[in-house]
């Protein structure tokens, strides 16, 4: 199996494999980046061991239905972004995820990870559509979609639960006539 790996200016994007296992339960298990993810904070590495295989396995399948990739830069684990097909296949929809480690953010990585995950959308996949959603107080999540020129199309109530509670997400997208490849 060839890994999948996409290329930004500053940025590797690979596709996951066994030796991330420390660097994804790291970057799960930090208080502020489980802030506003649904998951939790992992309760043993084990839990990460079996959410990273069910990672690894989605590479196998044919065809593909998700994808994850770590996010690197200079050799560094700056964090992890991930893109599942959304059901129906003449819908060509999918929806895009991401996770970075906190002494990565406000530099312009998870911007510069989501353009690219885009650009594989529309240009490799031949998407129509890609969403994400994010907690309505999830500012620098909401800034990382906007910039990366996703539109937000409203607001569900009480969709995300979180530590016990329920918040409200927005909810974005982009069409591939919205996206200009290169931009």
């Amino acid at each position: 199996m060839n890994e999948l790996t996409l290329n930004t200016e500053r940025l590797i994007l690979k596709e996951l494999d066994l030796k991330d296992l420390h660097d994804i339960h790291a970057l799960h298990s930090l208080p502020e980046t489980d802030e506003f993810n649904t998951m939790g904070i992992p309760e043993s590495i084990k839990v990460t061991e079996q959410l990273l295989a069910d990672w690894i396995g989605m590479q196998e399948l044919e065809p593909r239905s998700r994808y994850t990739f770590k996010i690197e830069s200079d050799n560094q684990f700056i964090g992890i972004i991930g893109l599942k097909n959304l059901g129906i296949p003449n819908y060509r929809s999918g929806e895009v995820w991401y996770k970075l480690h906190k002494d990565f953010w406000n530099k312009g990585y998870g911007t510069e990870a989501l353009k690219c995950i885009l650009e594989f959308c529309f240009s490799e996949l031949n998407l129509h559509r890609v969403e994400a959603g994010c907690a309505v107080e999830n500012i620098g999540s909401i800034k990382v979609l906007e910039k990366a020129g996703m539109i937000r199309e409203g607001r569900k109530r009480k969709k995300l639960p979180i530590r016990g509670e329920w918040v409200d997400n927005y909810f974005y997208a982009i069409l591939e006539e919205d996206f200009q490849l290169g931009s």
